[in-house]
């Protein structure tokens, strides 16, 4: 009896047109594209930025830790986007800026980031 139901009910629904599937479709995928763009797009781009800021932030004497996670002092920042760093005594390496990740200022302080507002 429920089968009878639902196949009387199936054959009763009209079937949407082509142009409804289309618009249907359509709709389905620009959601799709919202959510990559909010949960994936947007948070990468921010990220990004905020690293750019903090790379051209880095001045003489910062303390920087790299990707490597090699932890030194800034000795100069050159404008081809090289860092001389001293990791130890007499000890300087050159790194590229890109691969800093955290860098703090002379006072062992990280800088304050004011994303409250």
């Amino acid at each position: 009896m429920i089968l009878n139901f639902l196949a009387d009910s199936l054959a009763t629904t009209p079937t949407p047109s082509g142009d409804e599937q289309l618009y249907s479709s359509l709709f389905m995928f620009a959601m799709i594209f919202v959510v990559f763009y909010f949960l994936i797009i947007r948070p990468q781009s921010k990220k990004y930025k905020q690293h750019s800021a903090m790379i051209t932030s880095i001045k003489r004497n910062d303390t920087v830790v790299t990707a490597g996670g090699i932890v030194g002092k800034v000795n100069k920042v050159s404008d081809n986007g090289d860092l001389h760093v001293e990791i130890a005594k007499g000890v300087e390496v050159t790194v590229r800026a890109q691969t800093i990740l955290e860098v703090t200022n002379h006072k062992g302080k990280a800088p304050t980031n004011d994303n409250s507002k």
